[in-house]
């Protein structure tokens, strides 16, 4: 009898510490190719790219079961170059992604570095390419800086109730003697149900810069993002749709604002509106997915673009992919937008991608 008890005191011992146990996973994406971009003031550029589909990475996400239906969690995310070895950002090791959580039934508070739900609803239900690739929405659409991801965020995800979902962020400026300076908002509410997948979201950043010692105090004002997001499966064809509406100082950065076309330096619009229509159609092993968008620029300056992309993806198995993708964009009144790929801005209005990407 007394080895029975403590047989069982032992397994209850054994099951409590399996259960107080975190599980880490290794993750990451290794992409690269073959890249040439034109019609910049560079010329035509060949180069070996990385990261043209999705950048290259890798994270570890752990999770930890609390008891009682909650969960600690994190995530903690590298991003590199395949074609150098280097790290994205020199004195960074976990730019992308470095957060700690606790998720139950009522959802999940998260803090750290974290993407914004504007980019997330752009990434991942407006645009067919997921912002990557000759053809996506990076090349009109204000995917750059604080508008993809923040620092020092509080972020609060809800549960899917009944097919709707929402999320809410909040990052400190953390800049002394102003509680508004540099900080940045987000939320977004989505629903998805059958073949509709649908999601507005809005992100607001202030990008003044209070006094201090040394510093030089600026007032910028404001900056608002406001996106419509939507696909639809047909099942013949699955259909794509992104409206964002832009406003302030720094809403919409240039991703390339060196004056890559030689002209008269572009200028960042600070009242726009992009509207991107896609399209994914499987055909044959792969699928052809294709891109139709536009910048209307409503400042004075009038930098409108058009951009238009169109590719190839074959999956060779559930975790490799070959692509081959084309992108072309066409400027006015001396605006300076480029085709890019999900790592870099472009120097160029053409853009052709070869590349293999492979998760893991």
């Amino acid at each position: 009898m007394k080895k029975t008890l403590i047989a069982a005191a032992a397994l209850a011992l054994a099951a409590g510490a399996v259960h107080a146990q975190t599980t880490v996973t290794i993750y990451g994406i290794a992409d690269a190719g073959f890249l040439r971009e034109s019609g910049g003031s560079a010329g035509t550029v060949n180069k070996i790219g990385s990261g043209m589909g999705s950048y290259s990475r890798i994270g570890f996400r752990g999770s930890e079961d609390l008891g009682g239906g909650m969960t600690a969690v994190f995530t903690l995310e590298n991003g590199h170059r395949l074609d150098t070895g280097e790290v994205d950002s020199a004195g960074s090791m976990f730019n992308r992604q470095a957060w700690v959580g606790i998720k139950g039934k009522a959802g999940m508070v998260s803090f750290g570095r974290q993407y914004t739900p504007w980019h997330q609803a752009l990434a991942q239900v407006g645009d067919p390419f997921s912002t990557g690739y000759a053809g996506g929405s990076k090349n009109v659409f204000p995917d750059f800086g604080a508008n993809v991801r923040t620092s020092n965020t509080v972020m609060y995800t809800s549960p899917t109730i009944k097919g709707f979902t929402g999320d809410v962020a909040y990052a400190f400026g953390e800049q002394s003697g102003s509680s508004v300076a540099g900080r940045n908002m987000g939320a977004s509410i989505g629903y998805a149900n059958g073949p509709l997948n649908l999601r507005l979201a809005y992100n607001h950043k202030n990008s003044d810069v209070a006094a201090a010692p040394g510093v030089t105090p600026s007032v910028r004002g404001n900056a608002s993002n406001k996106l419509l997001a939507a696909n639809y499966d047909f099942k013949v064809v699955k259909a794509y749709l992104a409206v964002s509406i832009d406003k302030g100082f720094n809403a919409a950065p240039l991703g390339n604002n060196n004056n890559p076309y030689g002209f008269r330096r572009p200028t960042a619009s600070t009242d726009g509106n992009e509207v991107l229509l896609g399209v994914v159609a499987p055909i044959g092993p792969g699928n052809v997915i294709a891109t139709l968008m536009r910048k209307d620029d409503r400042t004075s300056f009038d930098q409108d673009a058009r951009s238009w992309g169109i590719g190839y993806l074959y999956a060779l198995s559930k975790r490799s992919t070959i692509y081959t993708v084309y992108g072309h964009t066409v400027n006015k009144n001396g605006a300076g937008y480029t085709v890019a790929n999900n790592t870099d801005a472009g120097t160029g209005d053409r853009a052709f991608n070869l590349g293999v990407r492979h998760t893991f």
